[in-house]
């Protein structure tokens, strides 16, 4: 359901212009003018006006540039309604930033129709812009917890790339694929509490050190378990160490208890930890490691998720990982 401030000053008009919003399920406040509309417009803060232009007070165009002016206008879709037709009126209320036009008479569908697409084009827009901010947030973070361990620069972009390889040619879907790109970066978030003294050991971990560093899996996942809009990437944090046999961590969850998300991040993950540099390992070959991942399938890793990968990388060009 979307609020809709409509503005129309044939009473008839308005009152029948409603009736159809409201069957379509739609909130809608009606006025008999632009000024009244104007002056209602910051409390009921629409999701879309609607509005004729032809106004005793203030007309359609003033409505508009009002509210393309105001504090929280500038995104809200504006639909006409109007008989008036006249090419110089259509480029006048563009140029103010009208989003579409809608000449009388219509039918109840045609409105409908309009006041739906208006809709889902800002929600989009929002959604998108949301979206950005979320990930430009996720990447600094990520970047300031790779900052503190000096062998692992570029990790979290490089197992994001090889993370959404293996989602697309799995088949995900786009909204997993959303999630993905932002668990796949945040995966390792809760090696903010690891010291850089275990992080950069160049030897073998004490057993205490050990399970400090494994800590990493249930600290990251309890930083955002309380912020909704990152939940979802839960499953990348918390199970990207579980193994298929059982013997990983935290849980010790087994085969297909294991969420999707962490089975695959096991497999990026231990691909791009063991090509490239450490401080307890030289980086070995591609064709090494993908011998290992094999190996690993039904053991370390989800059978099938394996395949894919290891299928994915061999046909690659050589030199490109």
């Amino acid at each position: 359901m979307a609020k809709i401030l409509l503005t129309e000053d044939e009473d008839s008009l308005r009152l029948m212009t409603r009736t159809v919003l409201e069957l379509g399920g739609h909130q809608v406040f009606a006025f008999s003018n632009g000024q009244l509309a104007l002056e209602a417009f910051e409390e009921i803060n629409p999701d879309i006006v609607v509005s004729d232009v032809s106004m005793p007070v203030l007309d359609g165009f003033g409505l508009l540039d009002q509210v393309r002016r105001s504090r929280t206008g500038a995104a809200v879709p504006f639909l006409f309604l109007t008989a008036r037709s006249e090419r110089s009126d259509v480029r006048f209320a563009r140029n103010l930033g009208a989003d579409d036009y809608l000449f009388k008479p219509y039918d109840a569908e045609e409105l409908l129709e309009a006041v739906a697409a208006r809709i889902e084009r800002r929600r989009a827009i929002e959604l998108f812009e949301s979206r950005q901010a979320h990930l430009q947030t996720i990447i600094m973070l990520s970047n300031l917890i790779e900052a503190r361990d000096e062998y692992t620069r570029d990790h979290v972009q490089r197992v994001q790339a090889l993370a959404t390889e293996l989602g697309n040619a799995l088949g995900w879907s786009s909204e997993a694929m959303t999630i993905l790109e932002y668990g796949s970066l945040l995966h390792d978030v809760g090696k903010i509490v690891v010291p850089e003294s275990i992080l950069n050991k160049p030897g073998k971990l004490t057993p205490e050190e050990i399970e400090i560093m494994r800590s990493h899996t249930t600290v990251g996942a309890k930083i955002f378990e309380n912020v909704p809009h990152l939940r979802e990437a839960l499953p990348y944090i918390r199970y990207h160490h579980e193994r298929w046999d059982g013997t990983g961590y935290p849980d010790g969850l087994v085969g297909d208890n294991i969420p999707l998300e962490g089975r695959l991040m096991a497999i990026v993950d231990f691909f791009d930890a063991l090509t490239s540099e450490r401080s307890y390992h030289a980086g070995r070959s591609v064709p090494d490691v993908l011998e290992m991942i094999r190996e690993g399938m039904g053991k370390h890793f989800d059978p099938m998720m394996a395949e894919v990968f290891i299928s994915l990388q061999e046909t690659k060009p050589k030199g490109q990982a």
